[in-house]
């Protein structure tokens, strides 16, 4: 059985505000995820831009080489090319070593494709340069089964013409933020039906499912269809339950 820890993205991307608690708080949350992760050896935390740093400190101090990840321009991606660089280049300072970005798939429903396809370049090519690696959220409850296959295919398509072959392993198309609010309780995460669009779209390009994923059998299920990393919130119930 695959060692789980090694896939997981274990994530806490609240603010103060939607977690309904104090800055202190907050806090907390975010330091008893670390601990964690120095425990289990998740292969990253998710976390917000302002606590990079601190993460980044804490694990180094506890000789950990858990990686850390960051989301820029979350949850709604509508933010400009420059506002996404902008972002992107204050989490690498920190020394981020993940960004996932959520794409502008708003103006991907639009139609508005070349300036989708600009901000996948620009911003690749930043993190590329320093060696991070990049996930584009696509946010798969907003689109239609078309749209899932559309933008997955794009973004395949804008790192193979202008990135190496050697630079597709640091390129992933990712599912979810986890926010998106759907009407009649549909799911807003992964689900089986958009993991396999993607996972048919996105080669060579792998992909992360992430987004309501809560039990040690989901986990499972997706990384036997082919999915390399895991983004979720339950991860010590899910390692919890991989230890039984």
């Amino acid at each position: 059985m695959k060692n789980v820890s090694d896939f997981l993205d274990a994530t806490y991307l609240k603010t103060p505000q939607q977690a309904g608690i104090s800055k202190l708080e907050n806090d907390a949350v975010v330091e008893a995820l670390l601990q964690n992760a120095v425990q289990y050896k998740y292969k990253c935390v998710m976390i917000r831009p302002d606590y990079v740093l601190f993460a980044k400190q804490f694990l180094a101090k506890n000789k950990s080489k858990v990686l850390v990840g960051t989301v820029i321009d979350f949850p709604e991606g509508t933010a400009s090319l420059d506002e996404k660089l902008s972002q992107a280049q204050l989490a690498i300072d920190d020394s981020a070593d993940d960004l996932d970005f959520v794409i502008d798939y708003q103006a991907f429903k639009n139609g508005d494709f070349t300036l989708v396809q600009h901000q996948v370049k620009e911003c690749t090519m930043l993190c590329l340069q320093y060696h991070k690696t990049v996930k584009w959220i696509i946010e798969t409850a907003a689109l239609s089964n078309k749209e899932i296959i559309q933008i997955t295919a794009l973004i395949k398509n804008v790192v193979i013409k202008n990135f190496k072959e050697t630079d597709y392993a640091n390129v992933f198309v990712k599912s979810s933020t986890g926010f998106y609010k759907t009407t009649n309780n549909q799911p807003n995460g992964a689900t089986p039906n958009a993991i396999t669009l993607m996972l048919e779209n996105a080669t060579p390009l792998s992909v992360k499912a992430s987004g309501g994923i809560k039990t040690l059998k989901e986990v499972m299920f997706y990384l036997q269809m082919g999915v390399k990393r895991i983004g979720t919130s339950a991860q010590n119930e899910i390692t919890h339950q991989s230890k039984l």
